[in-house]
């Protein structure tokens, strides 16, 4: 059975606690999100171990508050969108789905750029069948191909949008330059770089987004294993006050800026529900400023 929230009840869940942020000006979002890779096989490849339990992922991420979850086509490829239709649809009123386009997958850990008019075309059509959608909220451009005119790319983009197809444009990895270039053919309304306590090699591209009011989506927000150190900064921090790393590494992403929106993602329920817990830890600002200093030193 699906969840069923009114849009007015986002606000009393527990992921409501990580704050909110306004996607291009109309869609109101709870800032800890779910980032839907993980309910794919391995590599990112095929269907799920436990399809059932990613079902269950989902819909107790839509009853902890999560209305904003993040996928792409070359998840499965197209299995993560099928399961996310499968588990929440019809989806309650306020629950935001992003998709992303620019890949093709030949294998498991095997993705090719491309981003050919024809390819993101037929990638948007596969999306909104899968999502069982009319319009998709927020549709990313999963890489800037090389090897096509960015021009092409967008273009592409702002004729879907104009069609109907797609209500707001999403980039991901890209630089600033990059944005800036894409901001004067189409409007941008989030970027998705790699971000996390332990790599933070994309700051100049977050403060450009904090400046420009364009949410930053940081991937691999928990950067896994590396952020589980014996005796680090980040360790000490969690363990004086009874929390685990990742709920602090995730503490930290919300207090950083007004415009992250964190994503995890897992395939299991209880994991799920220790990232949540995440979105009410409050921990001292300097003490968090600190950490943030300390671990890109690692880097």
């Amino acid at each position: 059975m699906n969840s069923v929230l009114a849009k007015q009840e986002w606000g009393s869940q527990p992921a409501a606690q990580s704050g909110q942020f306004v996607i291009g000006a109309d869609l109101s979002i709870n800032r800890l999100g779910f980032g839907a890779m993980r309910i794919t096989g391995q590599g990112i490849w095929g269907e799920p171990k436990d399809r059932k339990e990613a079902e269950r992922v989902l819909r107790r991420a839509v009853e902890l508050g999560i209305n904003f979850i993040d996928t792409a086509d070359s998840y499965g490829p197209g299995v993560s969108e099928e399961i996310i239709a499968e588990a929440l649809h019809p989806y309650p009123d306020g629950l935001i789905i992003a998709t992303k386009a620019g890949f093709d997958r030949s294998g498991p850990n095997q993705w090719q750029e491309n981003g050919t008019p024809e390819h993101l075309r037929a990638a948007c059509a596969g999306s909104l069948k899968r999502l069982r959608l009319e319009r998709i909220d927020l549709f990313q451009l999963h890489r800037i191909d090389p090897k096509v005119p960015a021009e092409d790319q967008l273009g592409t983009l702002k004729d879907l949008q104009s069609e109907g197809k797609i209500k707001h444009i999403g980039l991901s990895e890209v630089s600033v330059a990059q944005i800036k270039h894409a901001r004067t053919i189409v409007p941008i309304v989030t970027v998705q770089n790699r971000y996390s306590l332990a790599d933070q090699a994309a700051e100049e591209v977050l403060e450009y987004c904090e400046r420009s009011k364009i949410g930053f989506i940081p991937w691999f927000p928990l950067a896994a294993g590396k952020l589980s150190g014996p005796d680090n900064a980040l360790q000490r921090l969690a363990e004086q006050n009874g929390i685990s790393t990742s709920q602090l590494a995730l503490a930290w992403l919300l207090w950083r800026s007004p415009v992250l929106i964190p994503i995890p993602g897992t395939s299991s329920v209880k994991h799920l529900e220790e990232n949540v817990a995440a979105a009410s830890v409050k921990l001292d600002g300097k003490k968090l400023r600190e950490l943030g200093l300390s671990m890109r030193g690692n880097e």
